[in-house]
């Protein structure tokens, strides 16, 4: 079978280039694959992190994508498009996250729909949790040039369905990261982040973005005692000014460890085997990849009842679920985690559950749902 795909891979990177890439490498193995990606993905104004590119030093899967979609430029809509058909796909997958991306990608599948290319997206949010006018209007148009989906989450699922009832799609959890290496021990960890043996770790890892709640982990270290410290390692969006404020006017300088920059993959192992926990203080969400880079290292997760998260960890007992989304609250699900040494046997929990996640597992489910699909 002829498979494109269209979306972001090498030389772009982040979680979606590398989700992409893990699912790429799936799919070759049996079917002639072709990745397409875009010559520009966001103006710089939407992008206010330092690069959206691969530095020089990330060893990322550099999989032979071709630039073909600049997503401001619409001439690129009709010669991506023609690119494409003339690879002649019988399916075309996609990944759709944000509905800035819906005229770009939604004219390439309208186009490949027309000449009988069956397209499945793979959903990481439907509703955006920065929402913007007419925003749903344009991820209608999106959802309208497919014949299938993917979700991930169940918040995902009521989303398509609010906006297309007849949606047809296909549930598979998100499957783990499994490229950043393994576990080191947390001693020497800690020892490169300059880190004291006695602190308990809390980890916020990946994307600074007001929905994410940084604001909230911090603030919970009022109402736990000194051993602990929240150590943030990630590239912000816009400005870090309101929560470097709120860390001086806390009184919590000492408390919390900053990493404010891009984290490269080669670097991600010391901050997950450094850390006691990982919490995700969200306050939306759909899934989260950063639930499935904290299983690949074994590390438990706190996360608020937000979106789809609670179906990336209480079913499987691999984490804590806050009752509300509060600093108080999010205090009060680490003062447990700790009391009850629970990060033994939560991990050996997430052991288990990575035996059952897999890219394979969702490589064979889409392409049994392509297969219904043609029907």
């Amino acid at each position: 079978m002829k498979i494109a795909y269209l979306s972001t891979f090498y030389p772009f990177r982040g979680g979606i280039a590398q989700f992409n890439a893990l699912l790429y490498r799936v799919l070759e193995k049996q079917h002639e694959i072709n990745a397409y990606t875009f010559s520009r993905q966001y103006p710089k104004i939407l992008f206010p992190g330092t690069s959206q590119m691969v530095a020089d030093n990330d060893p990322a899967d550099k999989i032979p994508s071709k630039q073909v979609l600049d997503t401001i430029n619409p001439i690129t809509y009709f010669s991506a498009s023609g690119k494409i058909k003339r690879f002649a796909p019988d399916l075309m997958l996609m990944k759709y996250w944000m509905p800035f991306f819906a005229p770009s990608l939604g004219h390439v599948a309208k186009s490949t729909k027309r000449q009988g290319t069956i397209n499945i997206s793979v959903l990481d949010n439907v509703i955006p949790h920065e929402r913007r006018t007419g925003d749903i209007a344009l991820t209608k148009l999106f959802l309208n040039q497919n014949h299938g989906f993917v979700v991930m989450s169940k918040k995902v699922e009521q989303d398509l369905l609010s906006l297309k009832p007849d949606a047809k799609y296909i549930f598979h959890e998100h499957p783990l990261y499994e490229q950043f290496g393994e576990v080191i021990p947390k001693e020497e960890a800690r020892q490169k982040l300059n880190i004291s043996p006695d602190k308990k770790v809390l980890l916020y890892f990946g994307f600074i973005r007001d929905y994410k709640g940084l604001d909230l982990l911090i603030e919970s270290l009022k109402f736990l005692p000194e051993e602990y410290v929240v150590l943030v390692a990630g590239e912000v969006y816009g400005s870090f000014d309101k929560y470097n404020k709120q860390i001086k006017d806390s009184d919590l300088t000492d408390r919390v460890i900053l990493n404010v920059r891009y984290i490269g993959d080669e670097e991600v192992p010391v901050f997950f085997s450094a850390a006691d926990v990982c919490v995700l203080s969200y306050k939306s969400a759909t899934q989260s990849g950063i639930v499935g880079i904290s299983y690949n290292f074994d590390l438990p997760v706190i996360a608020t009842d937000v979106g789809g998260l609670k179906e990336m960890i209480e079913p499987h007992n691999t984490g804590l679920m806050t009752e509300q989304v509060s600093a108080e609250q999010i205090a009060s699900s680490v003062k447990h985690y700790f009391a009850g040494n629970l990060q033994s046997e939560l991990s050996n929990n997430i052991r288990d559950y990575k035996k059952l996640c897999s890219w394979d597992s969702m490589a064979d489910g889409i392409l049994a749902f392509y297969e219904s699909l043609k029907d």
